[in-house]
């Protein structure tokens, strides 16, 4: 999980400087990241921030954002016979796209514990909250996201993790359809739209090559 930890790092600070820059004060960024825990919403929420902020457009694009989530707890969810009804909620409010990955990894080699998954996500999420803290304690002095080439840390951490998750054509069916209906959806539909497609189109095609994988077996 270290590589992660660090890859998450400059997220963070780029999240609290640009919360800075929006007039969240230190102590509301800090429990933005602390209660929210979702950077993807999180830079969406920030994206569309006005004063006064519209609560119904915020929690609807997190909810956009974030709906994969359902996904990801259902499948890890099963994963996780020796946690108690408590420790498996706590867990998935500690669930990350990171965490998920390296949780769905572990659980394919051994059983998932509860301690194990502790040890994964708990690092994670200080590291992210203390990050964005910092962020916004630093405020300008970080300069904008693309001139220290932070931009690309979010996409970079992805592309590490979808790499971990290759088997071979039918996983590249699944990135394409996903990809290419998240590019049209950008191109033409107005705000955070682009994620549900893309996970729509992830879906229905992992649905549609599973099929055939069936069928030929």
């Amino acid at each position: 999980m270290a590589p992660l930890i660090v890859a998450v790092m400059p997220i963070g600070l780029v999240f609290g400087a640009i919360a800075a820059t929006k007039g969240l004060s230190s102590l509301e960024t800090f429990l933005m990241s602390a209660l929210v825990f979702a950077g993807g919403s999180q830079f969406v929420a920030l994206d569309i921030w006005a004063h006064p902020a519209s609560w119904a457009a915020l929690g609807f694009s997190a909810l956009l954002v974030n709906i994969r989530h359902l996904l990801m707890s259902a499948s890890i969810g099963t994963k996780m016979p020796a946690f108690s009804g408590p420790a498996k909620y706590a867990a998935m409010l500690l669930l990350a796209d990171e965490i998920w990955a390296m949780a769905e990894v572990r659980a394919g080699e051994t059983r998932l514990t509860p301690a194990w998954y502790a040890g994964l996500a708990l690092p994670f999420y200080l590291v992210w909250v203390m990050a964005g803290l910092a962020g916004s304690l630093a405020g300008a002095f970080l300069g904008g996201p693309k001139a220290l080439g932070l931009d690309f840390a979010f996409p970079a951490v992805f592309i590490v993790l979808l790499i971990g998750f290759w088997k071979g054509r039918g996983t590249g069916a699944v990135l394409a359809a996903s990809a290419a209906a998240a590019v049209l959806a950008h191109q033409f539909l107005p705000g955070v739209w682009y994620i549900a497609a893309g996970a729509a189109a992830g879906v229905i095609a992992a649905l549609f090559t599973g099929e055939r994988q069936e069928a030929c077996a």
